[in-house]
């Protein structure tokens, strides 16, 4: 059996996930990372995008998460966000709606902070579909 640790995600609403797992994806400001178990300690920036979890049995499971701030700890390994989401908790119309009016702001602003938030905007939808279609590929 691989080696556990306790990983953690918060939000500023609730608790997202605690337990321990084998491994952690997600992105950094400058690329994918991968965390085992004792990984060194940092610090790090991370961005909208796909979370995986390897849990104690070995079995994957994507969520959706927001940029926010990874703490790699000898003890334990926390991910704070502002917004996290399992597949099931993702409004796939409401994803839709705000990739256009994302598209939208982009197509027809000219400032700039317009611009970089709709930016922001339209890649969290983005990843919000991805963990989606990640979803359906596996049942199809």
């Amino acid at each position: 059996m691989a080696a556990l640790f306790v990983f953690e995600v918060h939000t500023p609403y609730h608790p997202f996930f605690s337990g321990d797992v084998e491994a952690v994806t997600l992105t950094l400001i400058d690329g994918e990372i991968g965390i085992y178990a004792n990984h060194s300690p940092f610090t790090a920036t991370t961005e909208a995008g796909i979370l995986r979890i390897k849990d104690e049995n070995g079995a994957w499971r994507s969520a959706f998460v927001s940029k926010g701030i990874l703490e790699v700890k000898e003890h334990k390994n926390v991910l704070m966000v502002d917004a996290a989401e399992w597949p099931e908790e993702i409004d796939k119309e409401r994803v839709f709606e705000s990739k256009r009016k994302a598209e939208e702001v982009l197509k027809n602003s000219r400032l700039k902070f317009e611009i970089d938030k709709a930016k922001e905007h339209l890649n969290r939808a983005k990843n919000r579909l991805k963990v989606l279609d990640a979803i359906a590929d596996k049942k199809s």
